[in-house]
Order: C-alpha cells, then sequence, then structure tokens
C-alpha cells in the first residue's frame, strides 16, 4: 500500500530542503569573507608572508647545498642525484612545518580579539574555521610555485608525466589541507603567540624523523619504522614515485608502507582532517562558553 505525500508535508520537505541550501550559501559566503580579511591582512603585512617563503628557500638552499654533497642515497656516491631525491622532500617538508603558521596565525587572532568579533557576528558558525583553511591552501599553493621555480634553478626536474606531476602537487596540498586543521586547533587551544612559537619543538620532529632527507631503511631499525609511517614520509616517498624520481629503485622498501605509499599518502590525511576537522570547530564553538 502507498501513501500519497499530503501538501503540508510536500511544504516541509520543500522548505527544509530550502533551509539546508540557505545555510550551506551562508557558510559559503562567509568563508569567503574570511578568506578575503585574511589577505588583506596579510598585503597590509607584507613582511609575514615574505618570512613564511623566504624560510623554505633557506632550507632548501642549506640542505641541498650545505649537507646535500656528503649524502649518498642513491648508491652512486655522496651527492649524487641528492638534488633530485631531497626535493620532494623539501616540497613534503615545507607542506607540513606550514601547519606552525596556521597556529601562530589562529592564536594571534585570538589574542588581538579578532576571534571574539568573529563569534559576536552573525556568521556561520563553521566559518572562521573553513576560511582558514581556504586562505591557507591558496599560501600553500603560493609557496609551493615559489619553492618550485628554486628547485628548477638549482637544477631539479620531474621526471614523471604532465599527469603524475600535477597529481604529485595535489598530494602535497592535500596534506596541508589535513595539517591547517591540526593548526587551528592548536592555534585555539593555546593561550598566547609565545606559546604558539614554541611549536618549533614538535614540528621539527615531524619533519626530519622522515624520509624527507634520509631514507627510512637507512636509520637505525627502531627510529626508521617511526619515521617510514610518518604522515609527511608516505607524502614525500609517493611524489617521488610520481616525479619518476632517478634512484630510487635502488631503495628496496624496508616497511610495508613503503610499498604502499601512494594510497597512504591519500589516506593519512583524511585521517588527520576526520578527526581534526569537527574538533577545530567544536573547540571555535566552546571559545564562547
Amino acid at each position: 500500500m502507498t501513501t500519497t505525500p499530503t501538501t503540508t508535508q510536500k511544504a516541509h520537505h520543500k522548505a527544509t530542503g530550502e533551509t539546508s541550501r540557505s545555510r550551506m550559501l551562508w557558510g559559503i559566503r562567509d568563508c569567503w569573507t574570511i578568506v578575503l580579511q585574511e589577505f588583506t591582512h596579510l598585503f597590509r603585512q607584507p613582511s609575514t608572508f615574505a618570512w613564511q617563503i623566504g624560510f623554505p628557500v633557506v632550507m632548501v638552499l642549506m640542505f641541498v647545498y650545505v649537507f646535500g654533497s656528503a649524502m649518498d642515497v642513491t648508491g652512486q656516491g655522496a651527492g649524487e642525484g641528492y638534488v633530485d631525491f631531497a626535493m620532494p622532500g623539501m616540497f613534503a617538508m615545507t607542506m607540513a612545518l606550514g601547519f606552525m603558521d596556521t597556529a601562530y596565525a589562529v592564536t594571534h587572532n585570538k589574542e588581538k580579539g579578532f576571534t571574539d568579533r568573529f563569534r559576536s557576528m552573525p556568521m556561520s558558525s563553521s566559518a572562521p574555521v573553513t576560511g582558514r583553511a581556504v586562505s591557507d591552501v591558496i599560501r600553500a599553493g603560493i609557496d609551493l610555485v615559489v619553492i618550485a621555480g628554486v628547485a628548477l634553478l638549482i637544477g631539479w626536474r620531474s621526471g614523471g608525466s604532465l599527469g603524475a606531476t600535477l597529481a604529485a602537487f595535489a598530494l602535497l596540498l592535500w596534506l596541508r589541507l589535513a595539517l591547517i586543521f591540526v593548526g587551528i586547533f592548536l592555534g585555539l587551544c593555546i593561550r598566547n603567540t609565545e606559546t604558539a612559537g614554541m611549536l618549533f619543538a614538535v614540528a621539527f620532529p615531524l619533519g626530519f624523523i622522515s624520509s624527507v632527507f634520509t631514507p627510512p631503511e637507512m636509520m637505525p631499525g627502531w627510529l626508521g619504522a617511526i619515521a617510514a609511517w610518518n604522515p609527511v614520509s608516505s607524502t614525500a616517498t609517493a611524489i617521488r614515485e610520481l616525479f619518476n624520481t632517478p634512484g630510487i629503485e635502488y631503495l628496496e622498501p624496508a616497511y610495508w608502507i613503503d610499498g604502499h605509499a601512494l594510497a597512504a599518502a591519500i589516506i593519512w590525511p583524511a585521517v588527520v582532517m576526520a578527526i581534526f576537522v569537527p574538533l577545530a570547530v567544536r573547540q571555535f564553538k566552546s571559545l564562547s562558553r
């Protein structure tokens, strides 16, 4: 037996659909407002942007030219092929360490009262979180363009197809997007910018105990296992494969996850976002309690 929806039921479903659509448009509009506000602030303080771009450039030059000549990761001799190996790692580390900038910016906004202003306005509760995420992804894309330009100048080239190369950069932004929400959550939890500046103590192990500069196979067993299962390592290894990096065939995967780096580079950020997106939104809402 079938029943025909009544006029009241149809009106209710229509109203519910319109309400959901209006809320989504409201959230998108408020998200874009936050993005514009962030870039307006950035243009007024260009030194901050210059530092965020300059730091990874200095790291590239230091590790490639200062330490690279002593590194043998391809079995061809010290320094041979190290630029090709290190640059994908530097791309991944730049994306990973970016969560510190996010946390600092969120803490600064909270400390200066911008966050209280957002809470007092008739704004979508998710907009401050999603707006920060969108603006930081755009800035991460700019960072990648700059670092890739430096890499090309020092001799790095992608050996993969155009599609594979674009997929590699998409994986880098995927990692950055996931860690943005970690940075937002930490920034909302941290009380002041002085404490936010101490996140280097957390970020550097995340970046350095990985396959960014050295294959985990060359590390002591226990440390190599930690490095191999680092999400940054999965992204670095996956993009080396997509870039068709010469010499990596010399390195036989010693850990299960190394043999499934591409899948891990997709899954790890998804897991991180599944945990930290709701935590960040909940923490923002709890600030008003």
